[in-house]
């Protein structure tokens, strides 16, 4: 089942004040980027964060799972939780900063 786009418009709603947060669609479902840097998914109308240390503050208060078959796991963010996990947007930015940048292609 693919995302809707109201899901993702929720979602970006939910992350504001903030504008650097977008999603760009990708085979039917979104990547979630912060400061240009992906940190989630949304697939199947579910938000996936990555699990790297400076995500660690979700540990307890998320279960885990696959945004798609054969990917690695995933912290799931239910809808209730958008609004109940108190730093979501910093921990967010958090691994936007941790993520390297991407490298630029060489000119062939």
């Amino acid at each position: 089942m693919a995302t809707q786009k109201e899901t993702v418009a929720f979602l970006l709603q939910k992350l504001r004040p903030s504008e650097r947060f977008s999603a760009r669609a990708m085979f039917g479902e979104y990547a979630l980027y912060a400061d240009d840097k992906v940190v989630a998914l949304v697939c199947d109308d579910r938000l996936y964060v990555k699990i790297v240390p400076a995500s660690q503050e979700l540990e307890s208060q998320c279960e885990k799972g696959e945004p798609y078959p054969g990917a690695r796991p995933h912290y799931i963010v239910e809808e209730g939780q958008l609004t109940s996990v108190p730093n979501l947007p910093g921990i967010l930015f958090a691994i936007a900063e941790s993520v390297p940048a991407k490298k630029k292609k060489k000119k062939a």
